[in-house]
């Protein structure tokens, strides 16, 4: 194969990373884009169902306080029909209030019709309230007098007999619960369908006056009733794809309607589409021009020092070491023409060096085995530790952000070692390291006292998990879910007889809410005293004051440390001989 060949296929499978990242990345971005959307949705849906709802129960309230009322429950029409049009006018989206006596004949509304002059015995509002003697709920229909589409509520009024004696009716004007929805401030380019019982449409955004009082096709009701409590993508009323969320109303006051809200997909993913062709753009010209550089590039200036460095070697190799390529100069090749020629004079007056260096070689070989084992040892130890937490968590029904918060804990801990080559760490930094999110720029939530002292691997590690489990607890719960809170940390190196060296550490917390006696030990509690008593053979004592929380520390710092540092094992490494 060509050089120029082989070329064009190096540019091809440079392009082949660029154009998997742009892959995985438009498949993350839509897929975490799509469940945003559809929570959008559902919440969208739940949010005008709540407020219908909410709305239904008022207007229950209201005929409750109605049907109690003297004015009504005599039944008198000029007294009747006085007061109802005194209270129309108070009760938004209500435009018509009713009495009805117990054959359905209206005896007075707000119109001020005649008594008599219509009966509605024939709805099904005035069936259902005058059968369970309570509220009902009627379809949407056209109003007879005002032949406007509305629904209405309807309320018995209670009778002497304990029999409904008649019901007391009010019509909700559908343009005006539209309003309502259409103020509410839905997302751009929403469908807001509510339907009833029968699938028909009480309000429809946008179309409202189009679509109200209509049935909805029976493909579509159908659907919404099948996914009815989910997120289905579905085919909207104007044949266009929606995003639909299906939730149900309250089952006591409006069970049975439908209310669905279908977002855009086109709306939702079109800012990442926009980026997807700006970034496909971008990687074929890039590509366009590294070909292009790369083709004239080579023709120049690689394809004739190659063929000089190959004609050298072919020298070489023949035995000719007094041959030399004669390429010099500061660039990649003269370099590598100046290291072949090198190369060459080292090989025919040295080869007994030759033979050294493959004998350090292979103790660097050696070194690099005993690293990779020790770093081996440390992951395994990692991995040990975040299984144990993520096992715990499925115990504790952890959602996931407390086994975060302590992988991140171990993270940082990890870091701050791994500056030093996993050489330790003082305590005052591991401790700053935990409090770091929570300092409040002035120095006043924390106290730090105590002498500087260098902490190994393994005591880093589970005094920075410990000191993390703490805080987190006083974030939640103690001095730091307050803004007066404070926490004091003090800590002293105490020397035994057998000059033994022992850490002293005292956790206090002050000024947060009342402490009280945990009623159960929690993981958190589990991982500090098993983590010091295990991993430290140290102790730990837990106090909870009503003050604050109380923790004292007593930890030896002189055990044999099983972890070693990437200098100490180099160290314990043989050394080659010059």
């Amino acid at each position: 194969m060509s050089l120029t060949k082989r070329i064009v296929g190096l540019v091809g499978l440079a392009l082949l990373p660029a154009l998997a990242i742009q892959g995985y990345n438009e498949y993350a971005l839509r897929s975490a884009r799509g469940e945003a959307v559809r929570g959008e949705a559902m919440r969208t849906a739940r949010g005008v169902a709540v407020d219908l709802d909410q709305f239904s129960r008022g207007a229950r309230q209201i005929l409750g306080i109605l049907s109690e009322l003297p004015e009504i429950q005599k039944k008198d029409p000029q007294v009747c029909t006085a007061y109802l049009r005194s209270v129309v006018d108070k009760v938004p989206g209500s435009f018509f209030f009713g009495v009805a006596d117990a054959e359905g004949r209206i005896l007075c509304n707000t119109l001020g019709s005649a008594p008599g002059a219509y009966a509605i015995a024939d709805r099904s509002y005035f069936k259902e309230a005058m059968r369970t003697g309570g509220f009902a709920i009627g379809e949407v229909v056209s109003g007879r007098i005002t032949k406007r589409p509305t629904i209405q509520f309807a309320l018995a009024i209670p009778g002497a007999n304990g029999r409904p004696d008649g019901i007391v009716l009010t019509s909700i004007d559908l343009s005006y619960l539209a309003m309502r929805q259409a103020s509410a401030g839905l997302p751009p380019d929403a469908a807001l369908t509510v339907a009833d019982r029968d699938g028909t449409v009480l309000i429809r955004l946008p179309d409202h006056d189009e679509w109200v009082g209509k049935p909805l096709p029976a493909p579509f009701w159908a659907a919404l009733s099948r996914h009815r409590g989910g997120v289905a993508d579905l085919t909207g009323l104007q044949d266009n794809p929606r995003i639909t969320a299906i939730a149900g109303t309250s089952p006591e006051d409006l069970g049975s309607f439908t209310v669905a809200v279908g977002l855009s997909p086109d709306t939702a993913f079109a800012d990442i589409d926009a980026a997807t062709r700006r970034g496909l753009v971008l990687i074929g010209i890039g590509a366009a021009l590294a070909l292009v550089a790369a083709l004239m590039g080579g023709r120049a200036f690689i394809r004739r020092p190659v063929r000089r460095l190959l004609r050298s070697a072919a020298a070489w190799r023949a035995g000719e070491l007094d041959v030399r390529s004669g390429i010099g100069g500061p660039g990649e090749f003269g370099e590598l023409g100046e290291a072949f020629d090198a190369m060459a004079v080292a090989l025919q007056k040295h080869e007994g060096e030759l033979r050294a260096e493959i004998a350090r070689s292979r103790l660097l070989q050696e070194r690099q085995t005993l690293l990779l084992h020790e770093l081996n040892h440390r992951v395994r130890n990692t991995l040990t530790t975040v299984q144990s937490l993520a096992r715990q968590a499925r115990r504790d029904d952890d959602r996931g952000d407390r086994l975060e918060g302590r992988i991140l804990a171990l993270s940082k801990t990890h870091d701050l070692l791994s500056r030093d080559d996993w050489g330790g760490a003082p305590l005052r930094l591991v401790i700053e390291n935990e409090f770091a999110p929570f300092q409040d720029g002035k120095g006043r939530r924390f106290r730090l006292d105590g002498p500087d002292l260098d902490l190994r691997p393994r005591y880093v590690l589970a005094l920075g998990m410990t000191i993390h489990e703490l805080t987190t607890n006083a974030a939640k719960y103690g001095a730091l879910a307050t803004e007066e809170g404070r926490v004091d940390v003090t800590w002293r190196v105490v020397v035994g007889p057998d000059n033994a060296r022992r850490l002293v550490l005292e956790w206090r917390e002050s000024g947060g809410p009342p402490v009280a006696v945990p009623t159960r030990r929690g993981f958190g509690t589990r991982l500090i005293t098993g983590g010091i008593a295990r991993e430290l053979g140290g102790s730990v004592e837990l106090s909870f004051p009503p003050e604050g929380a109380r923790c004292a520390l007593d930890v030896p710092l002189d055990e044999p440390d099983r972890f070693l540092s990437s200098r100490d094992l180099a160290g314990q490494l043989p050394q080659p001989v010059a």
